[in-house]
Order: C-alpha cells, then structure tokens, then sequence
C-alpha cells in the first residue's frame, strides 16, 4: 500500500496506537505531523526516526480550541496541506455515576469529542478536493460490548458521540463535495502501556481469555487497519466504524 504524497495529522501521536500509526503511514511513505501532549522526547525520537523532511512534532493540548488551531496551521506552514485527520488523543478514566465529578465530565467530553470535532473542522479547509482525503476518528469496542463496566460511563458516552460524528459528518455535503471519507476504527483490548496501567495479571488474564485467540491486539494490528482506512483502497467507505477486536468485545 503506497501512502506516497499524503500528509497525516495524528493527534497523541508519541506513544500506543498513535505511535504505531505514525510508523505504519510514514513506512508506506506518508508524511506525518506527530501531535503530542507532554512526551516532547518520543515525538522527537519519531521526527529523527521518519526524517525532518516529512515529519514534524507539535505539543497541542487538542481538548483547547487555541491550540487545535496552531497545530493545523503548523502542519499547514510545514506541508501546505492535510490529507488525513485522525484524532487520536483521548482520555479514559473509570467512574461510576456516583463518583463522577464535573471536572471529570468536562475533561473527557473536552479531549474525546470537543477537541476531535473542531480539529477536524479547522483542518477540512486545508484537505485537497477529489484526492482521496479521509478523517478517521478512534472509537472503541467497548460500544458494542457485553463487558462493558459501569465505570466504563464517561468513557462510552464521549465514544458514542464520536460514532455519531462518524455517521453524520459522513453525511455532510461540504466533506462530500471534496470527496473526504469519514470512518473510525473501534479497537478492542490492545496491548499499550495505557491498557495495562492499573491492571493485575489476572484481571489481563481474565480480558485475554474473552478473545478465541487468547492474546491481546498489538497497536501495529490496529495501526494496519488505520493505514487500509487511509489509502485509495478504502475509496468507498464512508460512515464506518470498523471494529477490530479479534472477537473479544462481541
């Protein structure tokens, strides 16, 4: 698959799947603008890994309309275009109705859904017409689960929002009109430092055994599908939420 010409803009791009992403697409030769919150050292490493010449690392705190818009046009002074939007960066906190506090509400609704809705319509102005131009969000298989926790609530609402957003935005004649695709790739348990942060062996062990295949996916097996997502393959797509779950969140 030849990503050759295409600039992605890719949100907590320094680590987990977003890191895997960024690999994947600048290996089919894509240039990638790498979003990160804090870690300034693995962006970095990825710019110097990829070459300054198509990668670019830009700290944004993409739950802020100030910063969305300095990060697009930092891709946009570097590359003078954006292909490919994928908002990447979320939060997953764990809160029952009974513990969950505004600031949590607003920390999550702010990160998963208010910041990939605006970064998506600042960047739709600098995405070419007719050149096979995607935004692919992150959902989650949690949304279609049986394992869903009650603790899992903040997290399954802003989700749902985003699988809405997939559905309408694929809707919307002005994305239609410069012939931009809108899908999302919904991840089930994967296996990044995020996952297993907080998590005993068995608790792992009991999740792991949910699949037939009794493994986790790897942030490379859901970075593969993001690159399908992106590449003239998937031309005819639009309004999906792909899950890729090796048959655990059924």
């Amino acid at each position: 698959m030849s990503l050759a010409g295409k600039v992605f803009l890719i949100t907590g791009a320094s680590k987990g799947i977003g890191r895997a992403t960024v690999e994947r697409v600048a290996a089919d030769g894509g240039s990638v603008v790498i979003n990160y919150l804090s870690d300034s050292k693995a962006a970095d490493e990825l710019v110097s890994q990829i070459g300054p010449d198509r990668a670019l690392a830009v700290q944004a705190d993409v739950s802020k309309l100030p910063d969305i818009e300095r990060l697009v046009a930092g891709a946009v002074e570097k590359f003078g275009k954006i292909d490919v939007v994928i908002p990447n960066a979320g939060v997953m906190g764990m809160h029952t109705l009974s513990k969950t506090t505004e600031a949590d509400f607003d920390r999550h609704f702010n990160l998963n859904v208010k910041g990939p809705l605006f970064l998506v319509q600042r960047a739709v102005p600098h995405m070419p017409a007719n050149a096979d131009a995607r935004v692919i969000f992150v959902s989650t298989g949690l949304n279609t689960s049986t394992n869903v926790l009650g603790a899992h609530l903040l997290y399954c609402a802003t989700k749902g929002a985003v699988d809405q957003m997939v559905r309408t935005l694929s809707k919307d004649p002005e994305l239609a009109a410069k012939g931009i695709t809108v899908n999302a790739v919904a991840p089930g348990p994967t296996a990044t430092d995020l996952f297993y942060q907080g998590k005993t062996e068995a608790v792992l062990d009991v999740l792991k055994r949910q699949s037939p295949f009794n493994r986790f996916a790897t942030p490379e097996e859901i970075a593969g599908v993001v690159a399908f997502l992106a590449g003239k393959e998937s031309g005819w797509m639009s309004g999906q939420v792909v899950r890729v779950n090796g048959a655990n969140m059924v």
